[in-house]
């Protein structure tokens, strides 16, 4: 199996609870972007501010992405196409809608904003169902993080390929770009630097990495640049908020593909002591490429004067993934619980035993379920139960699942 490799060569049983203390750095001012691995560490690093536009490669959504934390700010303009030549700003600031990335999403930027009821609308272009290519139907106008003002549309996404055109508002400068999406076939995004007309390979291999450490803008309720953590697209996470860390528990509820889990908000700013503080109920659990779960507390940040984030990270579940597939899987949630909790069954059998016993090993309850289908749930009544912590086994014919439970 999968777990006995992993063992072999030094995952040892002791690793599953060892707690090591990390710093990342997004250097001072944020001016990094470092993008970290749980397994192997820091896989990459680059500077924030030499990208204005990034290019998603994978997937059908079509994402672009703009450097609103660099101050790049994106205005959707009341043109049509056609009208290119007669943009111009009168009520940009006004009646024009600004455009931010998603922070909870990448395959949501600022270009993509504004969907109409169209389900081939993305935002920038429409999608074509005869020639597979996404045509560009909006124009925009950006203002640049030295303060300049370019009219840009991006024209279409085509045989592999995005185009793009940027002026000056008046016409002059006039430009147009392309990006290959088969020149960063193992990356998230390709960027592009408005300023300097260059593409950029900035992102390290797509998986290898599983946080993204960095400044971005999030809407809190207005626009506004934070520090934090953004998860990869192929990484789930769980955030376990306001249960005392020794206790939280990974199968607590389902895990999550939101790439700002993490986010910001783990740390808070005294306005009277001008010092951070967190959150010391806050835990996160997040799913790594290999299918291995870490326990995350973050205790540290270094503010701007030098970007540093501190957390410990905790190997909790070192399962594969072949595993997962013979064992299956029990959620539990909410957790911690008073009076009832849902079990969600993800097991590979239609029957299945579930025994409840408490810390000093007693058999408290014991449950038979018949005729479960994948991604089950049953309800179970716990108000008898005393508070405490309650292991949870879920026996079926092709082995067996282990759960924890809070009761308070």
């Amino acid at each position: 199996m999968r777990l006995a490799t992993l063992l072999s060569i030094g995952l040892f049983a002791g690793v599953l609870h060892a707690q090591t203390t990390v710093t990342v750095t997004t250097g001072p001012a944020n001016s990094e972007q470092t993008w970290y691995s749980l397994a192997n560490g820091v896989v990459g690093s680059a500077p924030l501010s030499e990208w204005d536009l990034a290019f998603e490669i994978q997937g059908f959504t079509a994402s672009i992405l703009a450097n609103g934390a660099k101050g790049i700010v994106l205005y959707k303009a009341p043109y049509a196409t056609v009208d290119w030549a007669l943009v111009d700003t009168n009520g940009m600031s006004t009646t024009w809608t600004t455009s931010y990335n998603s922070d909870s999403d990448w395959s949501s930027g600022a270009f993509n904003q504004g969907l109409t009821t169209d389900e081939f609308d993305l935002g920038w272009g429409v999608y074509n169902m005869i020639t597979h290519s996404v045509v560009g139907d909006s124009l925009f106008v950006i203002k640049l993080a030295n303060g300049t003002f370019k009219k840009i549309r991006i024209d279409a996404l085509a045989t592999g390929s995005y185009t793009f055109t940027w002026a000056d508002v008046n016409g002059a400068n006039e430009q147009t770009a392309s990006v290959n999406k088969a020149a960063y076939a193992d990356k998230n995004f390709a960027y592009y630097s408005l300023e300097n007309s260059t593409a950029l390979d900035r992102e390290p291999v797509n998986t290898t990495w599983d946080l993204l450490f960095t400044k971005y803008t999030t809407l809190i309720p207005t626009a506004y640049g934070v520090s934090g953590v953004l998860s990869n697209k192929d990484i789930t996470s769980l955030r376990v908020d306001g249960v005392d860390p020794s206790l939280a528990d990974w199968t607590s509820a389902p895990f999550d593909s939101v790439i700002n889990t993490i986010g910001y908000d783990w740390k808070t700013f005294n306005m009277q002591t001008f010092q951070y503080e967190y959150d010391q109920d806050l835990t996160f659990f997040v799913q790594d490429q290999a299918g291995s779960i870490w326990k995350l507390l973050f205790t540290e940040y270094g503010g701007t004067a030098t970007g540093d984030m501190t957390f410990t990270q905790e190997l909790v579940s070192a399962v594969s993934v072949d595993d997962r597939a013979t064992n299956g899987q029990a959620v539990v949630f909410p957790n911690p619980a008073t009076d009832a909790v849902n079990v969600l069954f993800d097991v590979p059998a239609a029957e299945a035993v579930l025994t409840i016993r408490d810390v000093a090993g007693h058999l408290v309850r014991t449950d038979r379920f018949a005729g479960l289908a994948p991604m089950s749930t049953r309800v179970i009544d716990i108000s008898g139960f005393g508070a405490g912590i309650y292991s949870l086994r879920m026996e079926h014919a092709h082995g067996a699942v282990t759960s924890r439970l809070v009761v308070r």
